[in-house]
Order: structure tokens, then sequence, then C-alpha cells
């Protein structure tokens, strides 16, 4: 079983217009969807459409169009009662796959709800192989907060603590790697936030490039005690760094229609792939065939395992 947690979710509306987006301008769109959204949420989405057994864990009321849309996904969740509904982001998307984004920054959390939210995932997570903390921290908890998570789970649980991914940006990601006791087993940045967690901000388009680099650059990371780095690069593909070595993975081309939640399935492939006892460079190999297939999805929908193409992906060993 994989928990995901997803501290800041949302109701994701994305809007396809049939042009390119014109600033100041009326414009019809040609197709408006909203589906149940936020890092974890997107990975628990993948993961269950795709049959692996999950429990998304976010704060939110019954009966919110969030939780309503998981309930409709047959999504199995649970969710702490906030009082207030969950955040609304927007999605705008071109003809030519150019996604615009536009994201609320959610209600405040205060410190008895976040006590009460670790409580609640450290309950879910028991027997669980894995612990996905994914996506932006809401007003007012602190940017350690995964690591705290980790640290309360792996003391709550011990011994039969799940192995821990995050999948974060910004100062969040930063100090998730803050002390040896909450680091995560598995970190997926993407190539700029990888640039900016390693203090490179401006080299994010060398390492997007460049396979070999981004491999140098992560295995820093791995070094510093985190077990393994998948790094996705966009349409280049993936790296995978770890003990045993490191891995580019690249998908033959794809026609893009929404980048949106696409590296939200490319963990959720990864993780499937863990899950069925696949090597590395396997596991590698699916994360990009979930993260292609999702990209040339509209919207935020998410692909099923089916819908992936793991044989048209090149796998080469670069350490």
């Amino acid at each position: 079983m994989i928990v995901t947690l997803t501290a800041n979710p949302s109701l994701d509306r994305t809007v396809e217009i049939p042009a390119g987006l014109a600033r100041g301008t009326v414009i019809r769109a040609t197709r408006s969807v909203a589906d149940p959204g936020g890092k974890g949420v997107n990975i628990a989405r993948a993961l269950s459409v795709s049959g692996v057994e999950t429990v998304a864990v976010l704060p939110g009321d019954d009966g919110d169009p969030v939780l309503a849309g998981l309930t409709e996904a047959n999504v199995r969740y649970s969710n702490l009662s906030t009082g207030y509904p969950i955040r609304t982001n927007v999605t705008i998307a071109e003809p030519d796959g150019t996604t615009t984004k536009i994201n609320a920054p959610g209600e405040p959390f205060d410190e008895r709800s976040q006590r009460e939210l670790t409580r609640l995932l450290i309950n879910e997570a028991k027997g669980a192989s894995w612990l996905v903390l994914a996506g932006s921290l809401p007003p007012g908890v602190p940017s350690d907060y995964y690591a705290v998570v980790s640290r309360a789970v792996r003391e709550g649980l011990g011994a039969q603590a799940p192995r821990v991914a995050v999948d974060t940006s910004g100062v969040a990601l930063r100090d998730t790697l803050n002390g040896q006791d909450g680091l995560p087993n598995l970190i997926k940045p993407n190539s700029e936030e990888l640039a900016e967690l390693v203090g490179r901000a401006g080299a994010w388009e060398i390492l997007e490039s460049d396979p070999a680099e981004t491999a140098r650059t992560a295995q820093d990371l791995v070094d510093r005690g985190v077990e393994s780095v998948l790094a996705t690069l966009g349409s280049k593909g993936a790296v995978l760094v770890n003990a045993q070595g490191a891995w580019h993975a690249q998908h033959a081309p794809i026609k893009a229609r929404s980048t949106v939640g696409a590296g939200d399935c490319s963990l959720a492939g990864f993780l499937l792939a863990d899950e069925s006892g696949q090597a590395p460079h396997e596991c590698l190999a699916q994360a990009v065939a979930h993260g292609s297939a999702a990209a040339s999805l509209p919207g935020t929908q998410v692909p099923s395992l089916q819908d992936t193409t793991p044989e048209e992906v090149t796998v080469t060993k670069i350490g």
C-alpha cells in the first residue's frame, strides 16, 4: 500500500482555449474540466487507476468538491475537517501544449491542525510500503514540515515505518533535507528544483540538456544521505541516481497536450514499478512512460498502466 499526504490540496480547473493566450481579450474556451488536485492527490489518482492500493490523506471537509471528486474516481482517502473550502487552481491550456497556471495559496493551517494531520497520517501509514509527502505547504505551515512528519512517522511506527518519498519545491524541499533523521528515501525534483536545491539556480537549463551533469549534481544529494534522486527533465526524460549507479531514460517523441501533473505521474510510475519488485532502471523507465502518457492527455487526466508505453523508453546507464 502507498499513502500520500497532500497538505495543500486543490480543485484543479483546466480551461482549454482554441488559440494562443492573448491578454486583455475575451476568449471562448473549447473545454473546461475540474479534477481533484495537489501533487499527492494526483499521485494517488494515478496509482489507484492502475490498481495499486493507496490512501490519499488531506485536509478538507466532508462534501468538499475535491473529496467528492476522489470518491467519483474511486480513490480511497482520509480527510481532516478544516471548516473552509479547498482552494481552486486554474490552468489555461493552449493547443500547442503550453500551459499557464494560476495557483491559489490555500487557507492558513495552524499548529493544532498540523499535529492532527500528522496523527492521522501516522495511523494511515501503518502497513504501507511508501509514504509520499507531496506538493506545496499552506500558509502557516513551517518549511521543515515534511522533515518533521518523516521523523514523527518513523518514531511512531518504528521498524514498520514506510519508506518516504518527497516531491515539493523551493524552501520546503531544501528544509526537507535538514538533519539526517528526517531525510527522505527518495526525492523527485525537476531540473529547476534540483539546480536551486544545490545552489545553482541559474543552471537548470544545463541540467535539463545534460543528463550526465544532472547525475553528478544528484550524486551530491545521495552522498548527503538521500537514497535515491529521481530528477525529471521534461521532454528530455529523467535521471535516476542511487548507490547502485545512475541512469538516464527518455521516451520516443510524443505530442504534448498538457504537462500539468506529468511530474506527479512520473513519481507514481516509479512507485508502481517498485511495488511490483522491478529493478531501479526499470522503475525509471516506467516513471518516464507514465510522465509521457500524462503529458499526452488533456488537462489533469492521469494515465493507467495500460496507457503507458515503457517499451518506447530508452534507458542508458551513465554512472
